[in-house]
């Protein structure tokens, strides 16, 4: 089996990047199933129901979201009503949506995780702890299980890996929207890599403005929030090989597509 796992959607570039793209690894690269980080998709900030519906479209099987997926209050009347739109499984109890789902693909059960670190973001719970409560309730119930990472600090994320080594089928990271050249099997056999990287506007500070950018830098005053609309696209997955009869990862191999 071979699943790919999709970097932050971000912005017009980058839902233009993602449906054209994707389409074309799925085929080429002979891919199951599609993961992919969704909460920078509408302007950099956030999921709407037209953006949400643009990813489907364009091949996503699965969005997790992350510190963003409340920026846009449309969320709302999807996050309850969509099996596959996950929020980070670590916000607090009462918290509209899910944190995890199980994915039916042919006879495997894929059991797929959304987390948010804590380490410089927002405090929420635990994600060690709420990631082993999930991982013990599903276990049982899936021959896959996959982990989306929204967080800052590269150690929390490894150390989350080192965590749940062996325990579960991948880990990958999101957030940072630069992806690292570390992608590896772990000792015990879970495929990791610490940044997926993202999917939008190539010449941009993670999807920003430049000139926007580097102003707020040097005044150190916020300004207009600027997601550039043109130009050319940088797009970063991971693409996950698991053995059909073990249901164990056997490779991990970064996807990056850089438009000339």
């Amino acid at each position: 089996m071979k699943i790919l796992m999709v970097g932050d959607i971000f912005g017009r570039l980058g839902r233009r990047a993602f449906v054209e793209y994707t389409p074309k690894l799925r085929q080429e690269k002979n891919i199951d199933l599609v993961v992919v980080n969704g909460e920078n998709a509408a302007h950099g900030k956030g999921l709407t129901v037209a953006t949400f519906n643009e990813l489907l479209k364009g091949g996503a099987d699965i969005i997790t979201t992350g510190n963003h997926v409340w920026s846009n209050r449309e969320i709302y009347s999807l996050i309850d009503r969509e099996p596959y739109l996950l929020r980070p499984a670590n916000f607090p109890e009462g918290t509209p949506g899910k944190g995890f789902c199980i994915y039916q693909y042919r006879a495997k059960n894929i059991g797929v995780i959304n987390l948010q670190g804590r380490s410089f973001m927002t405090p929420l719970d635990c994600p060690f702890t709420v990631a082993n409560d999930i991982v013990k309730k599903i276990s049982g119930k899936c021959n896959i299980i996959l982990i989306d990472f929204h967080a800052e600090a590269t150690a929390e994320k490894m150390a989350l890996g080192y965590f749940l080594d062996g325990k579960v089928t991948a880990i990958v990271g999101t957030h940072t929207h630069v992806q690292t050249a570390d992608e590896r099997l772990l000792p015990k056999g879970t495929a990791y890599i610490t940044d997926l990287g993202m999917v939008g506007a190539l010449d941009s500070v993670i999807g920003l403005d430049i000139d926007m950018v580097v102003e707020k830098f040097i005044t150190c005053r916020s300004n207009k929030y600027l997601v550039p609309e043109t130009g050319k696209i940088i797009y970063g997955a991971a693409l996950i090989e698991i053995d059909d009869k073990t249901n164990k990862a056997t490779k991990i191999e970064r996807v990056q597509i850089v438009e000339k």
